[in-house]
């Protein structure tokens, strides 16, 4: 099973987001988009893992998680990875406080504790909104013109969840199989 954790995007922030990539599904452009029912930020990546490592992985969450209260969460600008000028990844930023660095970073170091490796780039909260086609380029600084096209509405991040990415044929289904209320 493919699992990893993270805090669904949920209110205004969610709706601001599907406005915004449907906006962007009439560019035209050749990517793949996210499907609106998983919009969610990324907080550790655990990949490909035997059920009979879910248990371990659902203490190290519980962990982590503790003492962590509600985050207070704000939708900021739009960006690409590797970079703007050559994107393959888009996404929109996540304005945070502190607090979501120190819980990812918790979930970081449990997760080396049970033997996942760290994830080797600085964290950069994000959601991602698509994925560019193999084979295919966008302009550089294309999203500029979106830039407006939403609202950096500001939400709360009240959940850490578990999620289990399941395959199939319309792309990726994310079923959470822990969840947590993230309450002082």
């Amino acid at each position: 099973m493919r699992l990893f954790a993270g805090i669904p995007i949920v209110g205004e922030a969610r709706r601001e987001i599907v406005a915004l990539l449907e906006a962007l599904r009439e560019s035209g452009w050749p990517v793949r988009w996210v499907h609106e029912e998983g919009l969610h930020l990324t907080l550790k990546f655990y990949g490909e893992v035997a059920p009979e490592r879910l248990e371990v992985i659902e203490e190290t969450v519980r962990f982590a998680g503790a003492g962590t209260g509600p985050l207070p969460l704000r939708l900021d600008r739009l960006g690409a990875f590797p970079s703007e000028t050559r994107p393959r990844v888009l996404w929109i930023g996540i304005d945070a406080p502190p607090a979501l660095e120190v819980l990812q970073d918790r979930l970081e170091r449990a997760g080396e504790r049970i033997g996942f490796s760290p994830e080797g780039a600085p964290f950069r909260p994000h959601v991602t909104l698509g994925r560019v086609r193999e084979g295919h380029r966008l302009a550089p600084h294309g999203l500029d013109e979106f830039a407006t096209a939403y609202t950096q509405v500001a939400f709360v991040g009240g959940e850490l969840v578990l999620f289990e990415s399941v395959l199939t044929t319309r792309g990726p289904r994310y079923e959470p199989r822990l969840t947590i209320e993230l309450s002082a």
